[in-house]
């Protein structure tokens, strides 16, 4: 499918002729390939080369079969485009380990679990998702991650702005039109159109209005979309920035080297930066950052409606202790009939937000008690804070962790008798149990790969 007439005349008119057409050129070739690695999980090597803004980014030489990589569903690595990963960049500046982070527009999680690993185990990230499929998706995502320190919420921008002045930080990735997608997807071209355009400019205007006050004072603000257009980037932006006025400050410059072919702006406060897929290896993307002037306003929450985390000790509170590597440091609880482990020092932000939102999943789901023993939920196998000693490790082949990756029958030789932790390569995958000569594959049906020709 070509590009949209009504596109390419526009980039054309705002580019110039030369500009405007290599752009569209590049549009129609063969998008590249990029990683994150998770740095809280043995490392995943690659044929490829680092992407310069991002620490633990890779551009890959060629595109493997990531389905077909048990690696990828241990959750070592992220597949993230090169230009989404320069938000982390934008907060270099900052110290925001630690840090409380909203991330407005959170599906798939590429940029979620980037903000969970800068955190790390004693900051935390709450990542909404409006359409709920799509919230689990991000779930499924964030598990897989691991650092156990994501609530994924399932709410409007106006239930997340009720915790006024709350964050550090506030992410807003836009839904947008997707013109930096046209590239890698085709379907994106087929949705678009200049109403769009404008639609999707004033639901991100609606979403900024409220992400704004969810942040805190002196807190940063990122807006980012992966659209070229200058409606839904320094058009939104601009009318922003007029509405709040001299609450919005600027925010503390970063490295941005110009081999990277990275275009830089300002729209008042804000600092912008623009990724051309004809000057930079990465897809389209845009992005800016603010911040909101120091003042005295207090943070606040909103009335708890229920009662939804319920603390766990004695012998149940033993009996977890025994899967985690630091017990000292996590609280445990019961939500919704399962047993969850939280990092102690975010557990009441965690029980504030799940008392007021509808949240989808929090902490590390560890699974339930029977007859004093923990059968494990699949979550706690991507924990980065499990103690595989808990449990009797397998260490399959390749063809063997595709196998249990597909739910197939596996020889129970290959297994101890009772919970096995499923690994490959040291990577974790889930778990398994062995009953005499019968093997009870405990993979979650809705991560298993259904494809059969890898």
């Amino acid at each position: 499918m070509s590009l949209p007439e009504k596109f390419v005349a526009r980039v054309v008119d705002e580019m110039g002729p030369t500009e405007g057409r290599a752009l569209c050129e590049v549009l129609e070739g063969e998008p590249p390939v990029s990683v994150r690695l998770n740095p809280d999980k043995p490392r995943a090597e690659f044929d490829g080369e680092p992407i310069p803004w991002s620490r633990y980014g890779l551009r890959l030489a060629v595109r493997p079969s990531f389905t077909a990589d048990p690696r990828f569903h241990a959750g070592a690595y992220y597949v993230q485009e090169a230009g989404s990963q320069f938000v982390g960049h934008l907060l270099e500046p900052y110290d925001i380990e630690g840090a409380t982070v909203l991330d407005m527009c959170a599906a798939p999680g590429g940029k979620t679990t980037l903000y969970s690993t800068m955190v790390g185990a004693g900051g935390l990230v709450v990542a909404n998702e409006i359409v709920r499929n799509r919230a689990m998706v991000l779930a499924d995502n964030v598990r897989k991650w691991g650092v156990g320190n994501v609530v994924v919420t399932n709410n409007t921008p106006k239930h997340l702005a009720a915790f006024e002045n709350w964050f550090d930080v506030v992410a807003v990735d836009a839904p947008c039109s997707g013109e930096g997608m046209f590239r890698k997807d085709h379907g994106a071209r087929d949705e678009w159109s200049e109403n769009g355009v404008r639609m999707c400019a004033a639901r991100q205007t609606e979403i900024l209005d409220e992400a704004w006050r969810a942040l805190r004072p002196g807190g940063v603000l990122i807006y980012s979309t992966c659209t070229f257009n200058t409606v839904e980037n320094e058009g939104v932006l601009r009318s922003f920035a007029e509405r709040m006025g001299d609450e919005l400050v600027e925010a503390e410059p970063v490295t941005c080297e110009t081999s990277w072919g990275v275009a830089e702006g300002r729209v008042g406060a804000f600092r912008t930066y623009r990724f051309y897929p004809h000057r930079t290896v990465a897809e389209g993307f845009f992005a800016s950052v603010a911040r909101k002037r120091e003042s005295g306003e207090r943070r606040s929450v909103p009335k708890p409606r229920r009662r939804v985390m319920n603390d766990i000790g004695g012998d149940a509170r033993r009996e977890l202790s025994h899967w985690v590597l630091h017990p000292d440091r996590m609280r445990f609880a019961e939500v919704g009939g399962s047993l969850h482990a939280y990092h102690a020092g975010r557990y009441d932000d965690v029980r504030y937000v799940s008392e007021s939102l509808n949240v989808v999943c929090s902490g590390v789901d560890m699974g339930q008690i029977f007859g004093g023993k923990l059968k494990p939920d699949p979550a706690l196998a991507f924990f980065c804070g499990l103690d595989r000693d808990a449990v009797p490790v397998a260490d399959l082949s390749r063809d063997e962790a595709l196998a249990y990756l597909r739910k197939q029958e596996l020889p129970a030789s290959l297994f101890a008798d009772g919970v096995n932790l499923v690994c490959c390569d040291g990577f974790a995958l889930g778990f398994a149990k062995r009953i005499a000569n019968r093997v009870n594959n405990m993979y979650p049906n809705s991560l298993r790969i259904l494809k059969t020709d890898l």
